[in-house]
C-alpha cells in the first residue's frame, strides 16, 4: 500500500466520516434504537444501533478524531466509551460501507461497472414491494383498482380524452397501490400515447440534478424498452452530463414502482417506450443567488428535453413519481404526528396542489419555499419538471392519502393526479 492510500486509510479510521445515510427510530420492549441504511443500495445491510451510539455518530463528520468523539461521549453520558469499543464501531461501519473512504469508492466503481455491463435494469423490488410472479402481479394490480380505496369500475369523467400526464405516488406499492390505481385508471380509459417520460425522485441525490439511462427496465410482466433515439438526441444536444449518472437508477424504486402499472394498463395491448429520468433538486436552488449554477442546470436539462420531444413530433405522456410530506420522528421531527398535525398537513398539501392543478410551477415552488420545506416534500423535483414539460390545460387531484411508516406513527402523504 503506497503512502497516499495509507494516509487515506488512517484518516478514515482516525477521523471517520459517516456517509449520507437514512435512519429511523425503532423500539423493542423498553429499549429504543435507531436503524441506519444506505438509500443508494451500495451498502446492502441495515444497522441497528442503541441511542447512545447514535449520539456518537453525529461526530462522525471527518472533523473529529476518535479521542474527541470519546470526549463528547464522556461529556454527554458521564462515562468512558472504551477506545477498543470505539475502534470496533469504526471498523464495523467501514466494513459495512457506511463510512466515506477508499472502500466505499471502490464499491461505487464496481457497482457502476456492473450496472453498465448488465443487459437490462433488473426489477430490484419485485417479490419485496410487489408480487414477483407475473400472473400474481396482474391479480395484485387489478385488486388495487377494485379495492375499497381504489377507483372502482365507474367510467372516468375524462374517458376518451387525450391524457398529457400523471402524478402517482412512489410509496410502498403493497400499501399505496389503490392510490396509484386512481391515476392509472385515467390512463387506461384515456387516449394514450406510446411514449412516456417517467420522472422519478432520486432519494440518494444527484450531482447533476438529473440522471437519464438508456437501459431497458425489466419487471415480472416483461421489459419496458427505453426510447434510445430520444435519449441519444438528448445526449447529442449537450445533455451528456445528465447521462453520466445512469447507474443511480440501479437501486432507486421510484421509477420501478410505476412500470407494472404502465405495463398492465396500456403496455399489455400496445407497444410503449419510455425515457426514465431521476430528479433531485429543491425549490431553493431556483431563485437563490448562491445557487444560480444549479438553477441553470435545471433550466438546461428541462429546456433540452422539451426541445428533443418537440422535434420528435410525438405525443408524450409525462409521469411524475412523487410522494409529498414526511412527518414524524423518522423524518427528523422531535415528536410523532398527532391527528391535528396530520389534518393541518393535509390542508397544506391540498392548498399546495392547487398550484399543480393550475399548471403553475413557480407558485408551486414558492409555496414550499415559503414554508421552508418544513414538511419535507419529497416529490418536488419530478412534479416541478412535469409542470415545465407538460402541454395541458388543467390538472386534477384524483385521490389523496397517507401511509404510516413506523411504530411511532411517522407519516408519508401522497396523491394521484391527472392532466388533460
Amino acid at each position: 500500500m503506497d503512502d497516499a492510500m495509507t494516509e487515506s486509510r488512517n484518516h478514515v479510521t482516525q477521523c471517520p466520516r459517516l456517509r449520507n445515510l437514512q435512519f429511523s427510530p425503532f423500539k423493542e420492549r423498553d429499549e429504543q434504537y435507531i436503524v441506519l441504511w444506505d438509500p443508494t443500495g451500495l451498502a446492502p445491510e441495515k444497522l441497528l444501533v442503541p441511542m447512545s451510539y447514535f449520539y456518537l455518530l453525529q461526530y462522525f463528520d471527518g472533523q473529529h478524531s476518535l479521542d474527541q468523539i470519546g470526549a463528547e461521549y464522556l461529556k454527554r453520558f458521564g462515562e468512558f466509551f472504551m477506545p477498543a469499543r470505539l475502534h470496533k464501531l469504526v471498523a464495523d461501519l467501514d466494513q459495512k460501507l457506511f463510512l466515506e473512504g477508499e472502500r466505499v469508492e471502490a464499491a461505487k466503481q464496481s457497482a457502476v461497472a456492473a450496472y453498465l455491463e448488465a443487459p437490462v435494469r433488473k426489477a430490484v423490488f419485485a417479490g419485496k414491494s410487489y408480487e414477483g410472479d407475473g400472473e400474481k402481479l396482474k391479480l395484485q394490480l387489478e385488486s388495487f383498482f377494485t379495492s375499497r380505496e381504489g377507483p372502482g369500475t365507474m367510467p372516468s369523467e375524462n374517458k376518451g380524452k387525450r391524457l398529457a400526464g400523471l402524478v402517482a405516488p412512489h410509496y410502498e406499492l403493497r400499501a399505496g397501490g389503490p392510490v396509484y390505481a386512481w391515476a392509472y385508471k385515467e390512463l387506461r380509459e384515456a387516449q394514450s400515447p406510446s411514449l412516456f417520460v417517467v420522472l422519478g425522485t432520486c432519494h440518494a441525490g444527484l450531482k447533476n440534478l438529473f440522471a437519464v439511462t438508456d437501459k431497458d427496465f425489466e419487471t415480472p410482466l416483461g421489459t419496458v424498452p427505453v426510447d434510445r433515439e430520444l435519449v441519444e438526441r438528448l445526449r447529442l444536444k449537450g445533455g451528456g452530463q445528465f447521462v453520466s449518472e445512469a447507474s443511480s437508477h440501479k437501486n432507486e424504486h421510484s421509477i420501478e414502482f410505476q412500470l407494472p402499472f404502465l405495463q398492465h394498463t396500456v403496455g399489455s395491448t400496445n407497444p410503449i417506450t419510455m425515457v426514465p429520468v431521476l430528479c433531485s433538486f429543491g425549490p431553493s436552488c431556483l431563485n437563490e443567488p448562491g445557487q444560480r449554477a444549479m438553477a441553470q442546470m435545471v433550466e438546461t436539462f428541462i429546456g433540452t428535453l422539451k426541445e428533443v420531444i418537440e422535434e420528435s413530433g410525438r405525443e408524450v405522456c409525462i409521469v411524475a413519481s412523487a410522494d409529498l410530506a414526511h412527518l414524524g420522528m423518522r423524518y427528523g421531527d422531535p415528536q410523532p404526528p398527532t391527528d391535528f398535525s396530520f389534518h393541518r398537513c393535509m390542508q397544506s398539501d391540498l392548498e399546495m396542489l392547487k398550484h399543480v392543478e393550475n399548471l403553475d410551477p413557480d407558485a408551486f415552488a414558492q409555496y414550499i419555499q415559503k414554508e421552508e420545506d418544513r414538511r419535507r416534500i419529497c416529490g418536488f423535483s419530478p412534479i416541478y419538471t412535469l409542470l415545465k414539460l407538460i402541454r395541458a390545460e388543467k390538472g386534477q387531484v384524483l385521490r389523496y392519502d397517507r401511509g404510516i411508516t413506523d411504530q411511532f406513527n411517522s407519516t408519508v402523504t401522497f396523491a394521484s393526479m391527472a392532466f388533460y
